[in-house]
C-alpha cells in the first residue's frame, strides 16, 4: 500500500488517524507501531519479521553498549551489530547482483553459470537499517543515551511516513517528540496542506511526465533529440517524484504532530555539485557525511585522504541507491566532480561565476548523471549518451514524436516553471518547512490545492498503478 493509492487515502488513513485522537497519548505509540506493521504487512506479512528483528537488535545493542564500560568491548558490540545489519542489506539487496556478475563473468570464459534462485527485495530495508545503524552508532559515540522504551523506539523505526522511502531520520530528533508533542489544528492544517502538496506532485506531475521518460530510454538508436528528451523528462519525474513523496511525508508526520526535517531546498538551482548535495535529498546527504565520511576518516588524514574518502562516500551512496552498476557508476560521477572541486576550492582555483553560467553548468552534469542513474543497465545508458552527442542524428524520431503528446509537454513547462518559481515564492513568504503559513497563505494554498488533490484523485483513479521511484531503494 502506498500513499497515492485509494485504499491508503480512503481507508487506511481516515481510520488510523480516527482512532489515533481517540486514544490517549499514552497509547499513541502503540497505535502509530500497529499501523505501520499493518503498512508494511500489506505488501508482504512474511518480511515483518525482518523489520522486527532489525529493531530489535538495535535496541538491545543500544543497552549494552550503555552497561559495557570496556571499550574494546563496545566496539566490538558496535562492529557485530554493523555487520549484522549489512550482512541483512548485502544478502536481501546485493546477492542477486552479486550472483549475476559472478556469473557473467564465469560465462564469458566458457564456465558453467551458478545456479540461483533470485531474492525478493523488501520495500524500505535500506531505510530501516540506516535508521538502526545511526542509532547503534551515537549510542557508541555517546552522542545518544540509549532509549528504555521498546515501544517508542519500535514506532520510530516503523513509522510509516518515512518507513519505506525516507527522510532518513535520527533516534534523537523524534526522541524528544515521542515523549511529548502539541497536536492543535493549525498544525494539522498544515500536515494535510503539505500532504496534498505533495500528492499533486506526485500524480499530477510526475505520473504525466513517466510514459515520455518509459518511451525515451527505451528507444533503440535514440536521436539527439529523443535522449535529451529524455533526460530532461526524467530529470523533472525524479524531482517531482521523490519531493512529492518527501512532502507527503512530512505531511502525514505533521497530522499526528511530529515534525520531520526538509529533505529538499530547490536542488535544481544548485550552483556547482557540491551545492547540489547539500540540496537533494538532505537526510541521504547528512547520514552518509555522518557515518561514512567520517567513519572513513573524513579530512583528517591528509588531502589526498580526503578527496578519497569524499570519492569512497559517493559511490557507496550510489552503490546503496541499488544493486546494479549503473548506481556505481553514478556514484562515481559525482565523488569525483565534488573531489575535483574541493580541490580546486582549496587551490584557489574556483572563481565565483554568475549565476546564469553556474546553474545551467551544475543542471547539465546533474542530467547527465540521471541518466545512468535511470538506465537499466551500462549498455543503455551509454545508448542514451550516444544519442545526446548527436552520433543517431539529431532531429527527433518518428517513432518517439507520435508519443510526445501536447499535455505531456505542458506539464514540464509547468515542472520547469514551478522549479524555478517556488524558490522565488519561498523567498517572499519564507520557508513553509521551518513554520506554519501564515493564516491568509494558508487560507491561499487551500483554495488553490483542494481542486488540485481533488483531479489528482480522479487521475489516480483512472490511471494504473505507478509506485514511487524511489521504493526500489
Amino acid at each position: 500500500m502506498v500513499f497515492s493509492s485509494n485504499v491508503f487515502l480512503f481507508l487506511f488513513l481516515p481510520a488510523f488517524l480516527i482512532i489515533y485522537y481517540l486514544l490517549p497519548f499514552k497509547g499513541r505509540s502503540a497505535w502509530i507501531l500497529a499501523g505501520s506493521y499493518a503498512l508494511y504487512s500489506w505488501w508482504r506479512v512474511d518480511f515483518l519479521w525482518l523489520l522486527i528483528g532489525i529493531t530489535l537488535l538495535a535496541y538491545a545493542v543500544g543497552l549494552a553498549l550503555d552497561r559495557q564500560p570496556d571499550e574494546r568491548k563496545r566496539q566490538h558490540l558496535l562492529t557485530g551489530a554493523i555487520v549484522l545489519n549489512l550482512a541483512a542489506l548485502g544478502y536481501f539487496k546485493y546477492a542477486n547482483f552479486g550472483i549475476d556478475s559472478f556469473n557473467a563473468l564465469t560465462t564469458s570464459f566458457g564456465l558453467q553459470a551458478f545456479s540461483w534462485t533470485p531474492i525478493l527485495l523488501p520495500i524500505g530495508l535500506s531505510f530501516f537499517i540506516f535508521h538502526a545503524i545511526s542509532y547503534i552508532v551515537d549510542v557508541y559515540r555517546r552522542e545518544e543515551p540509549p532509549t528504555h522504551k521498546l515501544l517508542d523506539f519500535a514506532a520510530f523505526i516503523a513509522l510509516f511516513p518515512h518507513l519505506i522511502a525516507g527522510p532518513v531520520l535520527k533516534y534523537n530528533l523524534l526522541a524528544d517528540q515521542f515523549r511529548t508533542r502539541t497536536h492543535t489544528l493549525e498544525k494539522f492544517s498544515y500536515g494535510a496542506t503539505r500532504f496534498m502538496t505533495g500528492f499533486a506532485k506526485k500524480v499530477l506531475i510526475a505520473d504525466t511526465i513517466a510514459p515520455l521518460v518509459t518511451a525515451s530510454f527505451n528507444q533503440p538508436s535514440p536521436t539527439m533529440g529523443d535522449a535529451w528528451l529524455g533526460a530532461l523528462a526524467y530529470t523533472l519525474q525524479l524531482y517531482f517524484d521523490f519531493s512529492g513523496y518527501s512532502d507527503m511525508a512530512i505531511g502525514l508526520a505533521a497530522m499526528m504532530g511530529f515534525k520531520f526535517p526538509e529533505n529538499f531546498n530547490h536542488p535544481y538551482i544548485s550552483r556547482s555539485i557540491t551545492d547540489f548535495w547539500r540540496r537533494w535529498h538532505m537526510s541521504l546527504s547528512s547520514w552518509l557525511r555522518e557515518y561514512l565520511y567520517i567513519s572513513l576518516g573524513g579530512n583528517r588524514k591528509g588531502r589526498g585522504r580526503t578527496y578519497l574518502n569524499l570519492w569512497l562516500t559517493m559511490v557507496l551512496g550510489g552503490l546503496w541507491h541499488g544493486a546494479n552498476w549503473t548506481f556505481v557508476l553514478w556514484g562515481v560521477w559525482h565523488g569525483s566532480i565534488l573531489a575535483i572541486e574541493r580541490l580546486m576550492k582549496e587551490a584557489n582555483l574556483w572563481k565565483p561565476s554568475p549565476a546564469w553560467l553556474t546553474i545551467p553548468g551544475t543542471l547539465l552534469l546533474v542530467m547527465v548523471g540521471w541518466v545512468m542513474f535511470r538506465a537499466d543497465n551500462v549498455p543503455d545508458a551509454f545508448r542514451m549518451y550516444r544519442g545526446m552527442l548527436g552520433l543517431n542524428g539529431v532531429s527527433l524520431s518518428d517513432t518517439l514524436a507520435w508519443q510526445v503528446k501536447p499535455s505531456v509537454l505542458v506539464t514540464m513547462l509547468i515542472a520547469g516553471v514551478l522549479v524555478y518559481a517556488a524558490p522565488v515564492w519561498g523567498h517572499r513568504v519564507g520557508d513553509v518547512g521551518s513554520k506554519l503559513l501564515r493564516p491568509r497563505l494558508a487560507v491561499a494554498a487551500t483554495v488553490v490545492l483542494l481542486p488540485l488533490f481533488v483531479v489528482a484523485i480522479l487521475k489516480l483513479s483512472a490511471q494504473s498503478y505507478t509506485p514511487f521511484l524511489y521504493f526500489q531503494f
